[in-house]
């Protein structure tokens, strides 16, 4: 992806191969009709783009929704060679918004989500009317103590060995990110249902040691938040999470002074799972005040 604020022009990379036939040209990319068609939100009334646990989250309810599942993640499948860095990641979302012609999109980002949804936020910013934060960060954390030990632990030979061969990351960390409850054996068996294997959790390896080793990256996502301050911004907040902790919050704060904030206490870092309710009653409130007026039109309808 080009570095500065704008996308370059024509066919955006995503890294993924064309699956047609030999022999056969590929198949034109997906494309909405201008016409709203079922599941597709009215012309002029915001949607999200979102990362939410489970299908059947409280946030799901009343609200427009595109969950898009980043390559090698969940239950997608990456191509053989993609490299599942930052950079790329945005890139294959970048194509998921343009080939399917969102329009007044609503990001909802938590943890690498931030950075990543941002950047495709500060590309095609005509498409995107609002943001939604959890906990997260979107510059470079090079020389922060408390970033570099992660990613050196989790990110080195012994950290990515141990999420690819004990599924470290489903088995430790996912518990770890929540702190007001404890995962139902139910939800751990579809957590490690989704990573089952080595190969599945390549992913989960790689992004550990790109918080420090793709520098380069979120130091172009920082140089264009600027972008998105005339927009309505959420910043929901877990004031337990073991990453991202009240400094990352009074950054946040500054980068998007106009921001609404909601703390939610006690909450760990997965909050939209960890305290489901409470988030997604603070982002229906938010959506509703937000965009009111886009709301109140006769041709918006749920």
């Amino acid at each position: 992806m080009a570095s500065g604020c704008r996308a370059r022009h024509g066919h955006v990379a995503t890294g993924v191969r064309d699956t047609a036939p030999a022999g056969r040209a590929p198949a034109a990319p997906p494309r909405t009709s201008p016409r709203p068609a079922a599941g597709r939100p009215p012309p002029g009334k915001p949607h999200l783009v979102v990362r939410l646990a489970g299908r059947h989250h409280p946030a799901r309810r009343r609200l427009p929704l595109r969950r898009p599942r980043p390559a090698g993640f969940g239950l997608s499948v990456a191509p053989a060679g993609f490299d599942g860095r930052p950079a790329s990641l945005a890139a294959v979302i970048e194509r998921f918004v343009v080939d399917l012609d969102l329009t007044d999109v609503v990001l909802v980002a938590q943890d690498w989500g931030g950075p990543i949804g941002l950047r495709v936020a500060e590309l095609l910013p005509e498409r995107f009317a609002g943001t939604v934060l959890g906990n997260t960060w979107a510059w470079p954390v090079t020389g922060h103590r408390h970033f570099e030990r992660f990613s050196t632990l989790m990110g080195g030979p012994v950290g990515g060995w141990l999420i690819r061969r004990a599924n470290r990351f489903v088995n430790v960390m996912i518990p770890a990110g929540h702190r007001r409850r404890s995962l139902g054996s139910a939800e751990m068996r579809h957590y490690r249902a989704a990573l089952a294997t080595p190969e599945r959790r390549q992913a989960s390896a790689v992004l550990p040691r790109e918080i420090v080793h793709s520098a380069p990256f979120l130091a172009d996502v920082a140089s264009c938040l600027h972008l998105l301050r005339d927009r309505p911004a959420l910043l929901l907040w877990a004031d337990r999470d073991i990453a991202f902790r009240r400094t990352e919050l009074d950054r946040w704060r500054r980068e998007l002074p106009d921001a609404t904030v909601v703390e939610i206490p006690g909450a760990g870092h997965f909050l939209q799972s960890d305290a489901p309710v409470e988030f997604a009653d603070a982002l229906r409130a938010w959506h509703r005040t937000a965009f009111a007026t886009r709301q109140a039109s006769p041709e918006s309808t749920d």
